[in-house]
């Protein structure tokens, strides 16, 4: 599904920026990063319009990221197309689901898109091939003191569904010489 059809199926998206993510999670013990649009974004340099921000978190740290987030918004499930609020504190995630939303309340646009990660012994693997990996340390760069997923491994997320925004995104990332064409 493209931003416009997930838009008119589930509602509106909040626009935030980097400086948002950096002050919800001012005082969180937990680790995140930035993904998606934006890391493209920052690595590049290149301002682009971004439906949504996506935060990255480790699938480990889910009933963390619940805690610190419970006094401002609720946090959904999204899993293969269903949305599904999570309301009991012992509630679990299906090993299916790779996103939470989260909002204010069911009369509020989403705010915040957060990627699910699966890390074992410090290393980040992709879910849908377990054996391409590296250390977590390495899966990130940081700016300004903002971790951010790296740029090829972004692109790996986006390859399977490649929309016009995301080929453009390769584009970037090939002139930049992080991925060969």
């Amino acid at each position: 599904m493209d931003h416009d059809e997930i838009v008119r199926l589930y509602g509106p998206w909040r626009p935030h920026t980097v400086d948002d993510v950096v002050d919800m999670f001012a005082d969180y013990s937990g680790r995140w990063w930035i993904a998606g649009g934006w890391a493209i974004e920052a690595y590049t340099g290149v301002e682009r319009d971004h439906g949504d921000i996506d935060i990255g978190i480790p699938r480990d740290e889910f009933q963390l990221l619940r805690e610190h987030v419970r006094a401002r918004f609720d946090v959904w499930a999204a899993d293969r197309g269903t949305l599904r609020p999570l309301v009991a504190v012992e509630e679990h995630l299906s090993e299916t689901c790779n996103n939470l939303w989260l909002r204010q309340s069911g009369a509020d646009p989403w705010e915040y898109d957060v990627v699910l990660t699966t890390i074992h012994d410090g290393a980040w693997s992709y879910r849908r091939d377990s054996r391409v990996g590296m250390s977590l340390a390495d899966a990130h760069w940081q700016r300004d003191g903002v971790r951010y997923l790296r740029p090829e491994i972004q692109l790996l997320y986006k390859a399977p569904g490649l929309r016009s925004q995301d080929q453009e995104d390769f584009g970037l990332i090939a002139i930049e010489g992080v991925v060969g064409v």
